[in-house]
Parts: structure tokens; C-alpha cells; sequence
């Protein structure tokens, strides 16, 4: 177990070396200058000039690149240029309501959309397994920002009955829960879908194996039967969904947090890209990556819990 779990971090050495690469590069390419949104408006070229010699803007990219690799190897991610703090220290203030979006979003869609795709597969051909897919395709065909501003303009506006905008506290208190409701639901709505189909899909094939047959020729109740022998035999397919949608999510939290005002990483990372923050920026983007590659190596190390031949 200990090899894998080394193998697997050795192969996303490159996956960060390239998230690294790929947010240097893309912020470069953006229109911007940081030097000159330090300076001020009313700053002359020659104080401009002086700030760009400073911050090492005028020199090549490829040395630019070089010097970041180096300081992030010594975990120096720079400091932001809009509030002279740390990187570091404002990247760990965001993530903690970042990871109660995320969290709270799976809580509510794993076993929501498991639940969906279980009766679908039971209930198949009828009534309410067409209801279910339908709400599944539209959990995935509709963009997030959409959902997100009818759930603000029903339960917010018009009902009034949850607050849209800012974290009003930890999740563990009521006003909390009451801030973190629609970003969360908004989150979950996009999730619930996909594990609902691939939750339909994978219990179907499971429920006409051998041994489901033979649990039943042996008077096991169905229940038993769906859950303790279908429902197991069909998680791999479903933790490698989840897995990938996680990485789908963290990408959707730019959103989210943007609609809702969420002071999260996501949010963090368009006012820096916004403001040509160059080092809030690429650090957001790769605490994004190591998250991205901290899931994938739990979605292994499940794997080979649920299949040890898989180990």
C-alpha cells in the first residue's frame, strides 16, 4: 500500500509542474500590468518602470518561470500586490469556506443522487424512473450560474426565506448553515445528476450478475439483495464519478462564490486574475491543482478498499 501510495505521488509531481506552467502562462497572456496597478494611476512610466524592475516583471518569462518554480519548491507563493499580505496566509483564510461549499455540496448530493439512481434502478421502466432522469439530465445540462440565480430569486427574493450573500459564520452555527444553504444547494443541484445515472447505470449491470441471481434463487428479501449485494458491487463505477466530478466542482466554486459573494479560493482567484494579481492568482490556482490531486489519490486508495485485487 505504502509503493502505491508513493508511486501515485510521484506521478502528480508533473501534474502540478504543469498546473504551475499552464497558470504562469495564462496569466501572462491576460491584459494587465501589476506594476502599474501598484503604481497608481496618477504614477508617472519612469515610477512604473522602476516598480516592473522590482517585482522582476522586466525581466524574460522563462526566468520569471524559473525564479517562481524555486520559490514554490520553498513554499514562498509571493505576497499579493492588492493587500501586501502573504499568498499563503490569504490562500489558507479562503480555504476553509471553500471546503465547507465542497463538503457540504457532497453531503447532500452523494447520497441524494446514490438514493435517485437506486430507486430509478428498481422502479426502471416506470413513472418515476423517467421522473428521476429527467431531473438528472437537467441537473446536468443546466449551467450552475443559472441555478444558482433561481434559487436566489425563489428562496431569497421572493420568499425570503435564506440569506444569498457572504458567510455569515463557521457551518456549525445556525447562521452559518442559513449562509451556506444556497451556495451549497446550488453546488449539489450540478451533482446529483451524474451520480444518479451513473448510480442507475452501475446497479443494473450489477443486479443481472450471477450471484444476484443466485441471492435471490436463495429467498434473500430484495432489499437485501439491491443494497448489500447490488449496491456494493456497483460502487467502483460510482467513486470514480465522484472523484471526477470533485475536480468538476472545484471549478465551479469560481462561480458559485463570485454569484453568492463566497470569501472563497474561487473568489479570491478572480479578483487577483481581475486586478492582475499575478502571485494570488497562480497560488490559487495551484492549491486548486494539489486539491485536485489530494482527491484522486483518495479515490485510489478507496478503490483498493472496495476491491483489494485493484491494490
Amino acid at each position: 500500500m505504502l509503493n502505491a501510495v508513493s508511486a501515485r505521488l510521484a506521478l502528480s509531481v508533473p501534474v502540478l509542474a504543469g498546473a504551475i506552467l499552464f497558470g504562469f502562462v495564462l496569466l501572462r497572456v491576460v491584459p494587465g500590468d501589476p506594476a502599474a496597478l501598484l503604481a497608481g494611476q496618477s504614477a508617472s512610466a519612469q515610477v512604473v518602470s522602476q516598480l516592473r524592475i522590482e517585482m522582476g516583471l522586466d525581466k524574460p518569462w522563462i526566468v520569471q518561470l524559473i525564479h517562481y518554480f524555486g520559490d514554490v519548491i520553498v513554499g514562498d507563493l509571493g505576497r499579493s500586490i492588492i493587500s501586501n499580505r502573504l499568498v499563503l496566509e490569504e490562500l489558507i483564510e479562503a480555504f476553509g469556506p471553500t471546503a465547507e461549499l465542497v463538503l457540504t455540496a457532497l453531503l447532500v448530493a452523494v447520497p441524494v443522487g446514490i438514493g435517485l439512481g437506486v430507486v430509478a434502478a428498481v422502479q426502471r421502466g416506470t413513472i418515476i424512473d423517467r421522473s428521476i432522469m429527467a431531473l438528472a439530465v437537467a441537473g446536468i445540462s443546466l449551467p450552475v450560474f443559472w441555478v444558482g440565480y433561481m434559487l436566489i430569486l425563489t428562496f431569497g427574493v421572493q420568499w425570503g426565506l435564506l440569506p444569498f450573500t457572504g458567510r455569515l459564520g463557521p457551518m456549525w452555527t445556525l447562521e452559518g448553515l442559513q449562509g451556506l444553504a444556497l451556495p451549497a444547494l446550488t453546488a449539489a443541484f450540478t451533482l446529483i445528476g451524474p451520480i444518479a445515472r451513473i448510480s442507475r447505470t452501475a446497479l443494473l449491470e450489477t443486479l443481472h450478475a450471477e450471484h444476484i441471481k443466485l441471492a435471490r434463487a436463495k429467498g434473500v428479501p430484495e432489499y437485501r439483495v439491491v443494497i448489500k449485494h447490488g449496491l456494493r458491487n456497483a460502487l467502483l463505477p460510482i467513486v470514480t464519478l465522484i472523484g471526477m466530478q470533485i475536480g468538476h466542482l472545484l471549478g465551479g466554486t469560481v462561480i458559485i462564490e463570485t454569484i453568492f459573494a463566497w470569501p472563497g479560493v474561487g473568489r479570491l482567484i478572480v479578483g487577483a486574475i481581475m486586478n492582475s494579481d499575478y502571485a494570488t492568482a497562480q497560488g490559487g490556482l495551484l492549491l486548486m491543482a494539489c486539491v485536485f490531486v489530494m482527491v484522486n489519490l483518495m479515490v485510489d486508495l478507496l478503490y483498493s478498499a472496495l476491491d483489494p485485487r485493484l491494490s
